[in-house]
């Protein structure tokens, strides 16, 4: 770029930054780029910033869809480093003990579908398995039947693969209870656990006051006599419980004899006869062990489980995988609990597990999220301990790199009103189907004398100019009732020189009804016949923002909203 004018490069960067990010974008961070890849230019700071807001109200003047042409056309490298598939993003940290290879495992309850919260370990779990190589373990944690819902063993495993995770075996925990019975039993003749019979409120308070319980110095005989009577039906639920062997003096109540084992009668579990089923802390050792698990990614809301555990492994004398804990994730904006989803779809405020509104893997899916932006989305967070919050607006910008250069872009009018234009021949506007692609073909839209336009589009009683998108100009005149439209010739540079809104249209005669769902509600309209082609496609409709091709009927094309 030229050395004496930093017009080109301002200009050049406004535009980059635009089809990147999507809106106009701020001229400090324009200044940054050019500064950044100009530094004789910091010289003529007070220069380039004038500049600079030129440049920005030169982009801004621009749709979307000349954004990208324009770049395309002057600047194919800068273009195509927005969407190269192997940008520089940061990388992982590396993990101790790590360079032989890694085992590591996924391990979700089967309460329902997966959601974007769990992509998180989901996919840093997966990432480190690529990185290093090794064993990657999915493992359903399913020993609390309260917890179980029989239909999610196989929607875990359908999100799972449509995550692209590197799964190398699948292991299923209620499948493994005899495992975790023996290894109880090998613990208690130990002297790591025993089994209680105190009532539940007697022994919380006796721990709370660093207080052993009756039941904890009976001989190791007695404890697997008891345990034996756990297994044989004996005792009923709530009866009898077996609890680790801690420090009845650890400053935390929580980790002084937390339980183990523990009866349960109902619900029945789905897929096993048991009565006797492990805790979570007991299950997660055992199975990390027997698995050989080396490297444990999870949240530090697990950092007390983690404390917990330990106790196990030192009593068995096993070696301790290595813990890295993240931060917490805040995710705004829908809705994460399985319970509140699951009333929802029974009370029917939503139609299934993908409706839109909620966080669900299947309802990123249904919506045109890519999983490879999730998965980039969630690798740029990263693995650190400060608690974050979700952006989505990364997640759509890391979706539109993966969109923007395949969608197809269509006309869709929402709420749309009728009007003919006077002083305007019959002609036939020929749109392309990728402003990037002109091999790609083009839209041919037949304009007769009357068109449907936006109704927010003459809402606004000051426009005098607007211009319909690859067609031509026409002028705006307001009265008690319709607004008369009249044509006023074809230059686009005209338009641009009075500011004219660029607006999207369809011919009155050539339409097809499209209902645009939103995670706010549904917007009815009307999209160009064609689009009926691209079921099960992410497309842009231009102006609007861009949107899977969801269904297609006599009544019309349903189409879900992704992002702008």
């Amino acid at each position: 770029m030229p050395g004496d004018d930093p017009r080109e490069a301002l200009f050049l960067c406004a535009l980059q930054n635009a089809v990147k990010h999507g809106g106009v974008p701020q001229t400090g961070a324009v200044i940054g780029m050019v500064m950044g890849a100009h530094p004789h230019l910091r010289s003529r700071a007070k220069e380039v910033a004038l500049l600079a807001k030129e440049a920005v109200a030169q982009v801004a003047a621009l749709s979307p869809d000349e954004r990208v042409a324009t770049l395309q056309a002057r600047a194919p490298e800068m273009y195509g480093a927005i969407f190269a598939t192997h940008e520089h993003r940061k990388v992982l940290p590396e993990l101790e003990g790590a360079a032989g290879g890694v085992v590591m495992r996924f391990a979700p309850n089967p309460s329902g579908p997966l959601h974007i919260g769990h992509a998180r370990a989901a996919v840093l779990n997966d990432a480190y398995v690529k990185q290093y190589g090794g064993t990657y373990i999915l493992r359903i944690e399913d020993t609390d039947p309260k917890r179980v819902d029989p239909d999610a063993y196989e929607t875990v495993r359908e999100d799972i693969r449509w995550l692209g995770l590197g799964i190398t075996e699948t292991v299923t925990q209620s499948e493994r209870l005899p495992l975790y019975y023996d290894l109880c039993r090998q613990l208690i003749q130990r002297g790591g656990a025993y089994v209680c019979t105190c009532d539940t409120e007697r022994f919380k308070e006796l721990k709370m006051a660093k207080t052993a319980c009756p039941c904890r110095d009976q001989p190791v005989e007695k404890n697997l006599d008891l345990w034996a009577k756990m297994l044989d039906h004996r005792f009923a639920e709530g009866e009898a419980t077996v609890r680790i062997r801690t420090d009845l003096n650890h400053p935390d109540p929580a980790m002084r004899d937390f339980p183990a084992f523990r009866i349960l009668d109902s619900p029945p579990h789905p897929k096993v006869k048991a009565h006797v089923y492990p805790l979570m802390n007991f299950s997660v050792v055992a199975d990390d062990h027997l698995l050989g698990v080396t490297h444990v990614i999870r949240g530090k809301d697990h950092i007390a489980n983690t404390r917990r555990q330990r106790f196990i492994y030192d009593h068995f004398g096993w070696k301790v995988p290595v813990y890295r804990h993240y931060g917490r994730m805040g995710i705004e904006g829908v809705v994460l609990s399985t319970s509140q989803m699951r009333n929802g779809i029974r009370e029917g405020t939503y139609t299934g597990w993908d409706d839109i509104r909620l966080g669900t893997l299947r309802a990123l899916a249904r919506r045109g999220i890519r999983p490879e932006a999730v998965k980039n989305a969630v690798l740029a967070i990263g693995i650190g301990e400060t608690d974050i919050s979700f952006s989505w607006d990364n997640l759509y910008s890391e979706n539109r790199k993966l969109v923007d250069p395949v969608a197809n872009r269509y006309f869709f009018v929402p709420d749309p009103i009728e009007l003919h234009i006077s002083g305007a021949q019959s002609r036939t506007a020929h749109a392309l189907l990728h402003p990037a692609d002109e091999k790609r073909g083009v839209r041919t839209l037949p304009f007769t004398g009357s068109v449907v336009l936006p109704a927010a589009e003459l809402a606004d009683r000051s426009r005098s100019l607007i211009r319909l998108k690859d067609l031509f100009n026409v002028s705006v005149e307001h009265d008690h009732a319709h607004p008369h439209l009249t044509y006023t010739g074809d230059s686009l540079a005209d338009a641009r020189a009075a500011k004219a809104p660029i607006v999207q249209w369809l011919p009155a005669d050539c339409q097809t009804p499209c209902t645009l769902r939103t995670p706010d509600g549904d917007i009815r309209g009307v999209c160009e016949p064609v689009v009926k082609t691209e079921l099960g496609k992410v497309v842009q409709f231009e102006r609007v923002g861009f949107a899977k091709i969801d269904a297609i009927s006599d009544d019309g094309v349903m189409a879900y909203f992704t992002h702008k």
